[in-house]
């Protein structure tokens, strides 16, 4: 972080522990329930946000002095919707198997909390440099948490990782499934991703008493 003052680099840092956009300011949690179950949909998610809130809030920046106040929700969506756009056609050119998987999560991009808070909050208010960190910061913290909650589910749930087996093989019953383990079912459930969320919540809460809400 040498190349970044201590202020710019807070902007990566805090959304990643104490800021988090899902355990902290509980924002894109559907997203969080929706497509955990496997961690190469997580990561590809968590991809796709970077890109449309990193670049997103860059763009909004640079109009932030042109935008009317009237309209500039509908500008907001307008961007999020055309960046989403260029993540889908990328998905379905590249990935298309895991497009059609994640089809209706990702057009669901462009209503995500995370980011049209970001581009009110934060990038309608400050330079393209700092829009910027802010929106790497804030989806690299929410794609953290959908990759630490698709792990979970998928290593306890179906027993593999990126699709390829690591406890062994259930059917004959190799490697860890010889000592009689089986896959948790519940695992790949949506609310399996909240109990994997709130445990997280309380590690946060655990190592920082100040994230504590008072009663």
């Amino acid at each position: 972080m040498a190349l970044l003052s201590k202020k710019d680099a807070n902007l990566i840092l805090d959304p990643l522990a104490d800021n988090n956009p899902i355990t902290i300011q509980v924002l894109g949690i559907c997203s969080a329930l929706a497509i955990t179950a496997e961690l190469k949909a997580s990561v590809v998610m968590a991809l796709s946000v970077l890109f449309v809130l990193g670049v997103g809030n860059v763009v909004i920046s640079l109009l932030r002095n042109v935008i009317p106040s009237k309209i500039r929700i509908i500008v907001q969506l307008i961007v999020v919707a055309t960046l989403v756009i260029v993540v889908d056609q990328v998905l379905k050119a590249f990935a298309y198997e895991l497009s059609k998987t994640l089809a209706v999560f990702v057009g669901l991009i462009i209503t995500n909390c995370i980011i049209m808070g970001r581009f009110e909050a934060f990038a309608l208010g400050n330079g393209p440099w700092k829009s910027f960190l802010d929106g790497i910061g804030n989806a690299l913290g929410y794609g953290v948490i959908l990759i630490i909650v698709g792990f979970f589910r998928e290593l306890l749930g179906s027993g593999t990782l990126f699709g390829i087996p690591v406890l062994g093989d259930p059917i004959r019953k190799t490697g860890l499934y010889s000592t009689g383990y089986e896959n948790n079912g519940f695992m790949i459930i949506p609310p399996a991703a909240l109990i994997v969320v709130g445990i997280i919540i309380w590690v946060q809460r655990s190592r920082n008493k100040a994230l504590i809400e008072e009663a």
